[in-house]
């Protein structure tokens, strides 16, 4: 019987994987370098707290989401999404009572059944970041700073940030109304999700990416021109931070992101170079979700950023980044030689040198052949004559340069 894996999911494979793991550790780095810390949440939930967070009329809850009984008959989902889970342990285990802001990072697989295509799959992997307790502008922008900071680190540019407010629960409903107003004589028009969504939630209109309904939303009132007093400053400060910060950005009045949580400040991060599924990082403000789980009132901020797309968009602008390879191949020739090279590679990885041996006493043509498949720096040669004399050989893959050192000496090689 042959096997396949299941549709919408993948395996991450050598070399893709060391794109992965550098991409992971930047973002330890970086988000560290930040006051962020890691936080690990399970996989399955219970169903409500998904319902609760992401809303009912969104397409996650209504299409998306796996969700199933389990043997004792609760509702169980796997996570479609990062931040209501740690906004559940947040509270569970009484996190508000630390020194405020709490600084949170995460990263693992997310689950949401909807049609697989390029840079979308039904399990798919975030990077996310979660803080609570500030509702400073200046966090706002401080994160969108440490995102352009660890994407320059990941070598990609030719990025777009777009930004927006979204209100709060004192504005939003007047602009509501507006938007009510505007698509009451459309309705008939829209497409049958938003048919269903000009009554529930009407601003999930400006997110759908269908092109009817793009195109009847041209010229729908701006959500920018219903702010209150409070969310206007807020906004205007943050803008003013972003130009101190020299991050260029786009205010983009139509992207209302599509979780219910999101409150204030909202942003996407976009590149060129993944097609119609462009957006990288997406995130912003929800100050009123913790304390609709039963927790205190506490102001919080998060980004999620989807792993397949970034490692995409590596791909496409620096195809030679990341690429492990060995620094050291060992070609031996006899049993004798065999040994030496495996005690010489023992050594090398013991400081930290990444060495890889020949196997299956193949010929030394086929060995180098290997040696060069793999990309490796340098290749050792070992066989009678150089036990014999107590040299090995080496050369360099890379520049054709070789020579000699002693086999004593072979354990202290560095790349020269």
């Amino acid at each position: 019987m042959k096997y396949s894996a299941l549709k919408g999911v993948h395996d991450i494979l050598p070399p893709d994987i060391y794109i992965w793991q550098k991409a992971e550790s930047t973002a330890k780095e970086i988000f560290s370098a930040y006051g962020f810390q890691e936080i690990r949440v399970p996989i399955i939930e219970s169903t409500d707290i998904f319902v609760r967070s992401i809303g009912e009329t969104t397409d996650i809850v209504e299409k998306e989401m796996y969700t199933f009984p389990d043997r004792a008959d609760r509702s169980i989902t796997l996570r479609p999404e990062g931040t209501a889970p740690v906004v559940r342990s947040y509270i569970e285990n009484h996190l508000y009572n630390l020194p405020s802001p709490q600084k949170f990072f995460y990263s693992g697989p997310m689950f949401r059944y909807e049609r697989p295509q390029k840079g979308r799959f039904r399990q798919f992997y975030q990077i996310g970041v979660e803080a609570f307790g500030a509702a400073e502008p200046k966090l706002d922008a401080e994160i969108i700073s440490m995102l352009k900071l660890f994407l320059e680190r990941l070598r990609i540019k030719e990025l777009k940030f777009e930004v927006n407010s979204i209100g709060c629960e004192k504005c939003r409903p007047d602009y509501k109304k507006a938007l009510v107003s505007f698509f009451s004589a459309k309705v008939a028009d829209l497409c049958p999700d938003c048919n269903r969504r000009y009554i529930n939630n009407p601003l999930r209109i400006l997110d759908c990416k269908s092109s009817a309904c793009t195109e009847l939303r041209k010229g729908s009132p701006k959500i920018t021109d219903y702010l209150c007093k409070d969310c206007q400053s807020h906004f205007e400060e943050f803008l003013s931070l972003l130009n101190i910060l020299h991050i260029t950005y786009n205010v983009n009045p139509s992207m209302v992101r599509g979780l219910d949580y999101y409150t204030r400040t909202t942003f996407e991060i976009t590149s060129e170079h993944l097609g119609s599924q462009k957006t990288v990082v997406a995130g912003g403000r929800y100050d009123r979700l913790v304390e609709e789980f039963g927790g205190p009132a506490t102001p919080a901020i998060g980004f999620a950023i989807g792993m397949e797309r970034l490692v995409e968009i590596i791909k496409n602008v620096n195809p030679e980044f990341c690429i492990l390879s060995p620094k050291v191949f060992i070609a031996a020739i006899g049993s004798k030689a065999s040994t030496e090279g495996l005690l010489i590679a023992e050594k090398l990885r013991s400081k930290g040198m990444q060495a890889e041996l020949g196997y299956d006493n193949v010929s030394l043509k086929s060995q180098l052949r290997r040696a060069d498949k793999l990309g490796s720096n340098y290749v050792f040669i070992i066989g009678d004559d150089e036990l014999q004399s107590g040299m090995i050989k080496w050369k360099n893959l890379k520049d054709g340069s070789q020579g000699e050192i002693g086999i004593r000496d072979a354990a202290e090689f560095r790349e020269l």
